[in-house]
């Protein structure tokens, strides 16, 4: 019996000693997943706490993208890879023998007030002395004058005046014709039909246009600002006049500009939010798109081309786009992609934007952390572009030196990038999974000397657009959008092709193009022709710097009267 009864103790110990065993593998598998929680937790902090630095970055730190030279020899150390794949790539990566010793910019000295004011018109006051002061204090005899002395200069604005021109055509009669029942009357006649729609003069329409186009001048302030010239102008009378009138005169110009453009072997792209209050079957709040479509660095004349879109689909651009064959410079959206015919070509610069915020706070110069790794290589292409693009001219030239002298360098930046194991979710992460996304776009731009190697040139177009958008903040209708789109096109074009923007939109609405008109004569046109920059400035010989804000045009406005036969002339709005 004693036997026995120590074998069921020690059964039962036995199967104590099971159980504990299971309890303990539970306890750690407990343990070892609140240990993973607590990583994840962690991790998750991690992440977010990034997210916030990078955020109070973005708010509160500097936005220019300005580089500077990284310190030398650094960037070897990092290419390694490259440095084993051709031994000849550490000349094409030395800096100093590429860049001269130094390579700060010497600032620009600060302009006079003579060259500042110069083509100003110039009074010169005079600071005369009183009747009695003009007498001698010891004898009395009057002075004599004997020269003049400089004081001081000073710039005087000068408000615009508005004028109201009445038309009238005065009639003429042959007295000796109408003794003989024969009456002969004539009528003066300029031979110009007002066609503008509403009643205000080209001037006048172009300047309403310029105000919110090109200073981000919303219409219900210019409507404030008619009122201290003695004249109320209501909002919705100046969006009529430019809504009309660019539909009617301006889009003719649009679409030919969009014709050259798809002529063009070399295009750029970029799109930006924009909120239209009343679409059909829309909510207000539902964002829409305005796209911005420009010419490549080709040599050829620049084309800036606005859509408006319902939304960001890639279809709009290949409707946009459709006919075009040749190199597509845009963001990382994957909408062009489905534009046919389009070699896409990635922007480094976006490339280096997602390597900037994956550098954690105050590690900008700590060469292990890989994020800063990477903006060496970046730093390194851009500065050898720089270069490139300031010592040849042709494209062929550019094309040869980018081989030469970049190719190694964006080899090295691939091999670097494989070599990448960020922790998931991290800044690095996404900055990683971006530019691997983006992997078979980082090389094209090396197959043709006229490609770009970043996309600002689109950014720095459609930026216009996004700072008038912070004053008028939405648009009303589709079709105030397609005429915002319009006009932003003219605005952009002058201001790319050297023209005074307020005189360009002058010149276009005294022209009337019409889509009756060939291309041969819309090109007479175009802001490129240097017969219409010799006219315009023919017609505006005094200089006056619009852009900068020195003087107003003189503003007028048409009667209710007009001549000539076969006018568009309609009744004028209400103001």
């Amino acid at each position: 019996m004693a036997d026995s009864s120590k074998d069921i103790q020690l059964r039962e110990l036995k199967d104590m000693i099971n159980d504990l065993k299971k309890m303990i593998k539970t306890l750690q598998a407990t343990v070892d997943a609140a240990n993973k929680r607590e990583e994840a937790l962690t991790q998750e902090r991690d992440n977010l706490k990034e997210e916030i630095d990078l955020l109070r970055k973005k708010l509160f730190g500097t936005s220019s993208e300005k580089r500077t030279l990284d310190i030398p020899g650094q960037l070897n150390f990092f290419n390694e890879a490259e440095l084993e794949q051709d031994p000849k790539a550490a000349e094409a990566e030395d800096l100093e023998a590429i860049l001269p010793e130094k390579t700060a910019k010497k600032r620009k000295a600060r302009a006079t007030d003579a060259e500042r004011f110069k083509g100003v018109p110039v009074e010169k006051k005079y600071l005369e002395l009183s009747e009695e002061e003009k007498l001698c204090p010891v004898c009395g005899i009057p002075l004599k004058e004997i020269g003049e002395e400089f004081v001081r200069r000073e710039l005087v604005f000068v408000p615009a005046k508005l004028k109201v021109y009445e038309y009238y055509s005065k009639s003429y009669e042959c007295p000796q014709c109408r003794l003989q029942d024969i009456p002969v009357i004539k009528k003066g006649k300029d031979g110009r039909a007002h066609m503008l729609y509403g009643m205000a003069s080209a001037g006048t329409v172009a300047w309403v246009m310029y105000q919110k186009f090109c200073n981000g001048l919303p219409y219900y302030r210019q409507e404030k600002d008619w009122k201290q010239y003695g004249v109320e102008i209501t909002r919705a009378t100046m969006a009529n006049w430019v809504l009309r009138n660019s539909e009617a005169f301006f889009l003719p110009m649009y679409e030919y500009f969009h014709r050259k453009l798809l002529k063009r072997g070399f295009v750029m792209a970029d799109e930006t939010p924009l909120q239209v209050l009343h679409e059909p079957e829309r909510r207000a709040q539902t964002k829409s798109y305005m796209w911005l479509f420009r010419s490549g660095e080709d040599g050829g004349p620049p084309i800036i081309l606005y859509k408006y879109s319902e939304t960001r689909a890639g279809d709009n651009a290949v409707d946009f786009l459709h006919g075009f064959k040749g190199y597509l410079m845009c963001d990382g959206y994957s909408g062009y992609n489905k534009v046919p015919d389009a070699k896409r070509t990635a922007c480094w610069a976006h490339i280096r934007r997602y390597l900037t915020d994956a550098i954690p706070k105050g590690k900008a110069l700590d060469y292990t952390q890989p994020s800063v790794q990477g903006m060496l290589y970046i730093n390194q292409l851009f500065h050898l572009e720089d270069v490139i693009r300031s010592k040849y001219s042709s494209f062929d030239a550019i094309k040869k030196a980018r081989l030469e002298k970049e190719k190694p360098v964006v080899e090295g930046f691939l091999s670097w990038l494989d070599q990448q194991n960020p922790i998931r979710g991290s800044r690095m992460d996404k900055a990683v999974t971006y530019i691997q996304n983006r992997r078979s776009y980082l090389s094209t731009y090396l197959e043709d000397g006229r490609c770009s190697f970043s996309n600002n040139l689109s950014e720095n177009a459609i930026r216009p657009f996004t700072v008038g958008r912070k004053n008028w903040l939405f648009c009303d209708t589709p079709n105030g959008a397609q005429a915002s789109a319009i006009v932003y096109t003219m605005v952009e074009m002058a201001k790319a092709n050297g023209v005074n923007v307020y005189h360009y939109l002058t010149y276009l609405l005294e022209k009337l193009p019409d889509d009756r008109m060939s291309d041969d004569e819309l090109e007479l046109l175009a802001p490129w022709n240097e017969t219409v920059k010799a006219e315009i400035e023919l017609n505006n010989p005094v200089p006056v710097s619009l852009l900068s804000g020195d003087r107003k045009p003189q503003i007028r406005f048409l009667g209710n009267h007009h001549s000539g036969s076969g006018n568009l002339y309609h009744k004028s709005f209400r103001m």
